[in-house]
């Protein structure tokens, strides 16, 4: 054993696989039993030896490979192995050659098989019911690392090639992958499907489903066919991911100048599924919440979230499956950027969700994230396969979104599509890494983009800039954010925009050190502002960082804000930024207090959402600091929201806002929490009118989370109707997001006895493992119901 460890050792422990062949087809041939849970395959993989060498080493895990079947072929010539060696830790695969292979194109067949595992990885069973009886189908998810656990291939996605793909299914299934298929040939029980070659791909991309579906589609005005597939039974459900995904491909195109570039899109909801989905070339897979929508029983946000995801994962069809990114390092190109474009997507679509407001919540958690001293940059490191899940965080997702939004308004939006249309009609069917992305934008806008964002990709955190004004000079001084109010090293290079006294009245520059003065008394003297003008920095909150003002500055924006004098993002930025601070112990609690004050009469909902979390955050600090004043901050949090909750109203109004929608749910639910006695006296009654008629028009889906959260809170052990009602209407319901909104909601009870008995329902077979973020944020909520012996409870 040791001898065999040294013969191979030249290959163990590396970050990547050897560059001596290069693979360029891959002809792949699967046959999964549904049954039994397995699947036998064959591949015959086109590669290029471009050095001499007696060794291929390609990626393999969790499948048994035969050694006999292992050949490699080049002309009439058949080299046969000596030794098949799978290495585990590095989940590698040596095939030792009796002799030099030569140099130029040759194939390599393998046959191999594994199991289809239940972990929602590689090529994995999920199960789903079908008149009455549970049903197996076959999914891959193969991002990041795990093509592997399928069929043996070059697993990075540097290694781009064609494929093949011909499946062996029970000939009663529909049997999806990236491309169209071409030819079934029936045989018996079983038929053999063969699919289109697909162009150029990494091996995350490829997918393969097999299943009973239902499907809606349409085409694109230039002829693309677009489905949406769901369990029998729900296709109405996938019309409006249908008509965002048509109308996103037709706004890709225009955008990046280049039409999406395969003759079919497919997505598909799967019951068992880890993330909310996957951007497989051709074949988007879905969680059920995040594709299907039902007029009847789905809330507004829930709408929101569908147009929104469909849009992420259909940019990445062109930034991550045309242009891809050359190593897990740069996953931030394919994540950040797919965040951002499904912004402007969902803007051009439903302008009146005014969603760059909301984009605001990306910003909000990405700063979140970054503020920890543990956090990470941008960019990071990839030594092994093992540590590529760790960075699909807030950080490559929401930071690298707000720091592309930044860089966006720096340069100006034409010249940034301008640049972003250049970069994937160069990066085509290739890899690039971020310094690819940043020497075209260059090239176009003329700015040093590549010295102004490397500040911000390749260094951990960002900065707080302190500003005071001082005789008509404004001051400003930047460090490194920490949350735990510690300080902490590093200097960016900050884009600064400022407003004075009206939004007419502007000025941008870069702080490229860590202090800075500007005069600014003629901005002063031009404001329209009466008095003492407003001073706003980092305008509608384009940029990744936080400010601090002087009391005086402060105090202005304060009267700024109830003279309603500014934007909703520049409201929410305000209000943010000072929340972070007061965390930090950089403001006083009192202040912050007073600055929520000032939002008595608030009606944005973005603003109101980031409020009712800190309101929350808050109390919990007062119940562990301060437990005697807690009734005072549960009444002051009452009182913040009540005059928004009454504008509202219980019921929708004709031709309401989307975002009032949304926002009445919310307000709501605070109450709840917050346990203000007409708001759980009224839920519970339009709760006992909706177990008598679930189609009563007043508990429409966008109050059911509210209702059920006062549920929660009003039941015990004493009176548990509410308790056994809840999981009726959970056991009766086939709508993800009405499970998701129960068992939510159920966190929220106050009973020991009641929440032992979630606790075991949550960990039972009834609870599938689609829910497991659900599950764990439960458990979180019941966790410190139990700790603060339930004085109050998180939202």
């Amino acid at each position: 054993m040791a001898e065999q460890k040294q013969k191979y050792s030249q290959f163990r422990g590396q970050p990547r696989l050897p560059t001596f062949a290069i693979p360029k087809r891959y002809d792949l041939k699967l046959k999964p039993d549904l049954t039994a849970c397995k699947f036998a395959g064959a591949v015959q993989i086109s590669i290029d030896v471009v050095s001499d060498t007696k060794f291929l080493v390609l990626n393999a895990a969790e499948v048994t490979i035969n050694p006999n079947s292992v050949t490699f072929a080049t002309g009439t010539k058949v080299v046969q192995t000596v030794e098949v060696e799978l290495i585990e830790e590095d989940e590698i695969v040596v095939l030792e050659f009796k002799e030099t292979l030569p140099i130029g194109v040759g194939v390599l067949h393998m046959e191999f098989e594994g199991t289809l595992n239940d972990r929602m990885k590689g090529f994995y069973r999920s199960t789903y019911e079908h008149n009455g009886e549970k049903k197996n189908m076959a999914v891959t998810q193969f991002e990041p690392a795990d093509a592997r656990r399928c069929f043996p291939c070059w697993d990075e996605p540097a290694c781009k090639a064609t494929f093949k793909i011909t499946l062996e299914v029970p000939s009663e299934l529909i049997a999806l992958s990236n491309m169209p298929i071409i030819e079934e040939k029936q045989n018996g029980n079983l038929k053999t499907v063969y699919y289109q070659e697909s162009p150029i791909m990494s091996t995350y991309l490829v997918a393969v489903v097999i299943g009973l579906f239902d499907y809606v589609e349409d085409r694109t005005p230039d002829g693309i066919l677009v489905r949406v597939y769901c369990q029998v039974g729900k296709a109405s459900q996938g019309k409006f991911a249908l008509y965002v995904a048509v109308k996103t491909l037709g706004l890709y195109k225009e955008y990046f100048e280049v039409p999406y570039s395969l003759p079919k899109l497919d997505m598909i909801a799967i019951p068992d599924f880890a993330a909310g989905a996957m951007e497989n070339y051709g074949l988007v897979t879905y969680r059920e919440t995040a594709l299907l929508f039902d007029d009847k029983n789905s809330a507004a946000a829930n709408k929101q979230r569908v147009a929104t995801v469909v849009a992420h994962e259909l940019a990445h069809q062109w930034f991550g499956n045309l242009v891809t990114m050359e190593w897990w390092t740069h996953l931030w190109l394919n994540e950040g950027f797919a965040t951002w474009v499904s912004y402007l997507a969902a803007d051009s679509l439903f302008p009146d969700w005014q969603i760059w407001t909301q984009f605001l919540d990306e910003s909000t958690e990405g700063l979140r994230l970054d503020g920890l001293a543990e956090s990470h940059p941008i960019e990071v490191d990839i030594n092994h396969a093992g540590e590529i899940d760790e960075i699909f965080d807030s950080i490559s997702y929401r930071k690298g979104a707000s720091v592309i939004r930044m860089l966006q308004s720096y340069l100006g939006p034409e010249i940034f599509q301008r640049a972003l249309a250049s970069y994937i009609k160069r990066y085509a069917c290739s890899n690039a890494k971020t310094e690819d992305l940043w020497s075209v934008l260059q090239e176009e806008s003329g700015e040093p983009v590549n010295k102004l964002m490397t500040s911000w990709t390749k260094q951990t955190g960002y900065p707080v800039v302190s500003v005071k004004l001082k005789d008509q000079n404004l001051e400003f001084e930047q460090s490194r954010f920490l949350l735990s109010g510690s300080h902490g090293e590093g200097q960016w290079i900050v884009p600064i925009t400022l407003c004075f006294g009206s939004y007419d009245t502007r000025k941008s520059f870069l702080l490229q050190t860590k202090s800075d003065t500007l005069d600014v008394k003629e901005f002063l003297g031009a404001s329209t502002s009466s008095g003492r003008p407003w001073i706003k920095v980092n305008v509608e909150q384009a940029g990744f960082f936080r400010v601090k003002y002087d009391d005086d500055l402060s105090a202005r924006l304060r009267d700024a804000i109830e003279k309603k004098s500014l934007s909703t993002c520049d409201k929410h930025g305000i209000l943010d930024d000072y929340y972070s601070l007061s965390m930090a112990c950089q403001q006083s609690m009192t202040s912050f207090l007073a600055l929520m004050g000032a939002f008595r009469q608030e009606l944005d909902y973005t603003v109101i959402s980031n409020l009712i979390r800190m309101a929350s955050k808050v109390a919990q600090i007062v119940a562990d600091a301060a437990p005697e004043l807690l009734d005072d901050i549960r009444l002051f949090c009452i009182n913040l929201f009540q005059y928004s909750a009454e504008r509202l109203g219980w019921d929708p109004k004709e031709g309401e806002s989307h975002l009032d929608s949304m926002l009445r749910g919310e307000l709501l639910t605070a109450l709840a929490s917050f346990g203000h006695e007409e708001t759980l006296s009224e839920a519970n009654r339009r709760f006992g009118i909706f177990l008598d008629d679930r189609n009563t028009p007043v508990l429409p889906p966008d109050l059911r989370k509210a209702v059920y959260v006062a549920v929660a809170v009003s039941m015990s052990n004493a009176n548990r109707s509410g308790y056994d009602s809840l999981l009726r209407i959970y056991r009766e319901t086939d709508l993800s997001q009405e499970k998701t909104r129960i068992l939510g909601s159920l966190c929220r009870c106050r009973d020991t006895e009641i929440i032992k008995e979630f606790l075991n329902f949550l960990l039972s077979s009834e609870v599938l493992s689609i829910f497991s973020i659900v599950i764990i944020l439960s458990l979180l909520h019941i966790f410190h119901a139990y700790s603060k012996k339930f004085r109050f409870f998180l939202f």
